[in-house]
């Protein structure tokens, strides 16, 4: 929260996506080195049939598939509203049923209380690589949510 003599922040502009970019750097980093190195030690041994190099090259693939599936969370903030993409699922949001945004100590990533008495993790706001950037990014959508219509957001 800003001092009640610093100039208010402004909203971002819409849309604006929030998401891990450090932690996504890291991962698709590991992923592609881990890809690399089992591609060369599958190349690199004489001794290895076909398959065995086949094996080698699938498994840094799906190593690199797996790290590439975490590095996918996003919180998107439209004019309609706001869309969640988690791991596995994507979820559309109007403005209206986020009643708070929540990010805690402790909090692996942020959560969106919603008007149907629901949480919902946003996992594109997590402060495990850059804590101050996911605050910041946690601040900005609970401003844009108490600008486009919801009702109680002093939870950060």
């Amino acid at each position: 929260m800003s001092a009640p003599d610093a100039p208010p922040v402004p909203l971002p502009s819409l849309p604006v996506t929030f998401r891990p970019t450090r932690t996504r750097v890291v991962l698709y980093a590991v992923g592609i080195a881990q890809l690399a190195a089992l591609t060369a030690i599958a190349l690199a041994l004489p001794k290895l049939s076909g398959g065995e190099r086949i094996s080698f090259i699938l498994t840094g693939a799906l190593v690199l598939a797996v790290l590439l599936l975490l590095g996918r969370p996003k919180v998107v903030a439209r004019p309609e509203g706001v869309t969640v993409v988690n791991l596995t699922t994507k979820r559309e949001l109007a403005w209206a049923q986020i009643v708070r945004v929540n990010l805690r100590v402790g909090d692996a990533w942020v959560h969106l209380d919603l008007a149907d008495g629901t949480s919902l993790p946003a996992m594109g706001i997590q402060p495990g690589i850059a804590r101050d950037q996911a605050i910041r990014d946690a601040r900005a959508l609970r401003d844009l949510v108490e600008n486009h219509g919801a009702v109680d957001h002093t939870a950060l």
